[in-house]
């Protein structure tokens, strides 16, 4: 900074100094409104979702560990059922836990055998719908 010697030098540099003082604090009082409103619990929230949704590998894992774990819930019910029998049980644990870790370890194959099974209906249908 350069030395000052005359007193209109000397007022425009506070005259400066002061308006830059006012913007910044215009600037840190937006900032600080800004992080004030980001940390709201209802806007952190809304963050989390965004940034899930965003991630389209998250989706798909979550996705595919869901899927996992209701087809081996409904294996397990399916062969276990209402028996008490203890080697029923540990079948059915057994292969639901399988089918657990099959569904969420490959979704891309899951995916592809609903198609073929969706498919395979809605030409049924077509062929009943030609047929009448």
């Amino acid at each position: 900074m350069k030395i000052i010697t005359s007193t209109d030098t000397l007022r425009s540099a506070i005259q400066l100094l002061e308006v830059e003082r006012t913007t910044s604090g215009e600037l840190f009082k937006e900032q600080f409104f800004q992080t004030y409103e980001s940390f709201k619990p209802v806007n952190l929230l809304r963050g989390v979702v965004k940034d899930i949704l965003s991630a389209p590998h998250l989706t798909e894992d979550v996705l595919g560990a869901t899927v996992g774990l209701a087809a081996g819930y409904l294996t397990k019910k399916i062969i276990v059922g209402k028996s008490d029998d203890n080697i029923r049980n540990l079948v059915g644990s057994v292969l639901g836990n399988g089918v657990t870790n099959l569904v969420a370890q490959h979704p891309e194959m899951i995916k592809a055998i609903f198609r073929y099974i969706i498919s395979i209906f809605s030409t049924k249908t077509e062929e009943n719908t030609d047929n009448q």
